[in-house]
């Protein structure tokens, strides 16, 4: 099965709501309409249900309860909500493979997002917003992977737990890798090329291919999500910091190294998103 197979599957292709693909778009909307985006929102219930329920989180702390869509962006900002809305239209957009925990992986997802936004405020110019979701959608190309070739997914797990890379090893079997799946998905949701292109390059770094800032940025968030996951101390974590990509992408990596222990405990506040 080669990639243009993968969305020949059209009853396993996720599908997002129209609301959301409409947010993504505001990334590159100065004069957004705020009200009207709010008003979208509040038609799906089912999203609006899942928004509120996060915003009344301990999380995110507001003053006050926050009942409707409008309270959430007075209380707590436009771009806070538009995360929201665009965490929850995502992951309610994937069936769950079968054995597979949908929960972890979103987890992971959430906690590189995270990373990401912390990785770009060492970079003159980078919107944390937008570096936060590039980094939540990284490995949506190899989720869709997993649904429609669930035998052929089976062996790459196996080699990735015995240390390999996994973008690596989906080239290595399939010909392509998840980052051109998911930058092919993103493309189909009609999502920013911004955001497609960061998609898509994020493993460039490792094949001496061509990147932008935020390909870089969510290189660099996966780096330290691994060293979280392996208890690398904070020596190791800067020993080993990909500094070739930091340069880059123009990162204050001093500066940002001062700050590094302060990664361990970085919560992106959306994993109530999966509570049932």
């Amino acid at each position: 099965m080669n990639m243009a197979s993968i969305f020949e599957q059209t009853q396993q292709l996720p599908h997002i709501p129209r609301v959301v693909q409409e947010l993504m778009q505001s990334f590159q909307d100065d004069d957004v309409d705020v009200d009207e985006i709010s008003k979208k929102v509040a038609m799906d219930q089912a999203l609006t249900a899942k928004v509120l329920r996060l915003a009344n989180s301990a999380h995110y702390g507001a003053s006050r309860s926050v009942s409707n869509t409008n309270d959430a962006i007075v209380l707590l900002g436009f771009n806070t909500l538009r995360t929201m809305v665009l965490a929850s239209g995502v992951t309610s957009s994937f069936k769950a493979p079968e054995g597979f925990d949908m929960n972890a992986f979103w987890k992971q997802s959430f906690a590189i997002g995270a990373l990401s936004k912390w990785v770009a405020q060492y970079i003159p110019k980078a919107e944390a917003e937008t570096a936060f979701t590039c980094g939540m959608l990284n490995s949506i190309g190899s989720l869709l992977i997993r649904i429609v070739m669930p035998n052929e997914v089976k062996g790459i797990d196996e080699a990735e737990s015995m240390g390999g890379k996994r973008h690596s090893l989906e080239r290595g079997k399939l010909g392509f890798d998840g980052a051109k799946v998911g930058a092919e998905l993103a493309k189909r949701w009609k999502f920013p090329n911004e955001m497609l292109a960061a998609i898509n390059d994020q493993n460039n770094a490792d094949f001496d291919q061509e990147y932008g800032t935020y390909a870089g940025i969510i290189y660099i968030a996966k780096y330290l999500h691994k060293a979280h996951k392996e208890n690398w101390d904070e020596a190791q974590i800067i020993e080993k910091f990909p500094l070739a990509v930091a340069q880059h992408i123009g990162m204050d990596a001093e500066k940002a190294y001062k700050d590094v222990a302060s990664t361990t405990d970085l919560e992106s506040g959306l994993d109530a998103l999966l509570d049932e």
